[in-house]
């Protein structure tokens, strides 16, 4: 037996009623197999954990517009909760 790079290992999962029947329904709507199914859901899991990357990330929190001064000028808290 030879081992390659397109070797999938195997994976058990203890599944309680309820997910066996989510399983078993979307198997039947999408032709899905299992193992697919399983597969997917691992992407979007993975999708929704991933961080972004640094470029990304830079221009968070910077305007356009505004004063220049917002953080420093007390003129602003004026009238701030009134």
């Amino acid at each position: 037996m030879s081992y390659n790079k397109a070797m999938k290992s195997i994976v058990q999962a203890r599944l309680d009623k309820d997910e066996r029947a989510d399983l078993d329904l979307l198997m039947q709507r999408t032709g899905s197999s299992a193992s697919e199914l399983i597969r997917e859901g691992l992407r979007l899991v993975k999708k929704q954990h991933e961080t972004y990357p640094r470029k990304k990330i830079i221009g968070i929190g910077q305007f356009d517009a505004g004063p220049s001064d917002l953080s420093t000028n007390k003129k602003y808290l004026e009238d701030l909760g009134r």
